[in-house]
């Protein structure tokens, strides 16, 4: 049947369902914890665990993605709802940046892909921490204005306003004079982009729901984050398929000669295969012969961070503006930090 399509066309079409099948249990689980998230995680709870120093905000941010087995895939959808429940930017892009090197599936993974020795491990996390540091503080004290969209702070702040309306306006029951018990409410649904049960959700709490009904809502809020990043991430992988399938590597390679050329083009490369930080390790590994620590370093640091599935992802979220800063501080810092490695 598909005798007649070119052989680079089923390529593309391999590599582009292999990104998928190997993205799509890591976006469920980021889209899982983003609704756990919006449903049992109040803002008081982040108030008190963040603190209020933007440094030691970022130093939490970059240290706590130790708890949170998340790969890059699906680290967007849970800090999108972080930030719109009160994270501060700074930190948020912290906990982004290492959440998925300095958990532990991940350490295990690249300590086993390098014959189980311990120096590109811990290169490796360092060198997150570092990255998310720098950048985090940058952002801290240099960037200016909000890191979101107009359109996911709006669609938030209309839905709080008419949580308001539900708790201010005596209801009254149709064929009765009795006034309906009012809810109160404590969290607004994450994502109203055209959800018609968007309603529906302003008029649920923390603390009037069970826990089953808090599970269910959850999953409800994971539904919508699934199918607000999963198109982003299907235009990521067919991008990232097509530039492997016509952009062949032995090319990139001959141009790779020398410290510099060779680590930005170990930073091209993760950027482009897109790989997933639980497997980037033993393709990292594969290139030993080659290329130097440095550039493997900067290969296994710099793709969890941005590649090109999570780069859609971030555009459908943050504004263009935050997306550029945070692009080339992250690029800047992780050439820096290979350089002198």
């Amino acid at each position: 049947m598909f005798s007649h399509l070119p052989n680079s066309f089923l390529q593309m079409n391999t590599i582009f369902i292999s990104i998928l099948i190997e993205a799509l249990p890591f976006v469920l689980i980021g889209v899982f914890i983003a609704g756990f998230i919006q449903m049992f995680i109040s803002e008081k709870f982040i108030a008190r665990v963040i603190p209020k120093n933007r440094f030691l905000a970022v130093v939490v941010g970059s240290c706590i993605g130790v708890l949170f087995p998340s790969c890059e895939c699906g680290i967007v959808p849970i800090v999108r709802n972080l930030l719109k429940k009160g994270v501060p930017l700074h930190a948020g892009i912290a906990f982004m940046l290492t959440a998925p090197i300095i958990n532990p599936v991940v350490l295990f993974s690249t300590y086993v892909a390098f014959g189980s020795t311990w120096e590109i491990p811990i290169l490796r996390v360092v060198g997150s921490l570092v990255v998310a540091m720098v950048v985090g503080n940058l952002i801290a004290f240099f960037y200016k204005g909000e890191g979101l969209k107009e359109k996911i702070l709006n669609t938030e702040s209309d839905v709080k306003e008419e949580v308001e309306l539900v708790q201010t306006t005596p209801l009254m029951l149709a064929d009765s004079s009795v006034p309906v018990p009012q809810f109160t409410m404590l969290e607004a649904s994450p994502s109203q982009e055209a959800h018609h049960h968007s309603h529906e959700h302003a008029h649920h709490t923390h603390t009037e729901m069970n826990f089953g009904q808090k599970l269910w809502h959850t999953a409800q809020h994971s539904v919508d984050e699934f199918f607000s990043v999963g198109k982003y991430l299907v235009f990521g992988a067919f991008i990232a398929a097509a530039m492997q399938t016509y952009i062949k590597t032995s090319t990139l390679m001959q141009i790779g000669h020398g410290p510099i050329l060779s680590i930005l083009l170990m930073m091209v490369l993760a950027f482009i295969l897109s790989l997933c930080s639980e497997a980037d390790a033993f393709i990292g590994a594969s290139f030993r012969s080659i290329f130097s620590t440095q550039s493997i370093v900067a290969f296994l640091v710099f793709g969890p961070m941005l590649d090109i599935k999570n780069l859609m992802m971030m555009l459908a979220s943050f504004k263009a503006k935050f997306v550029l800063f945070l692009v080339t501080t992250v690029t800047i810092v992780v050439f820096i930090y290979a350089l002198i490695i």
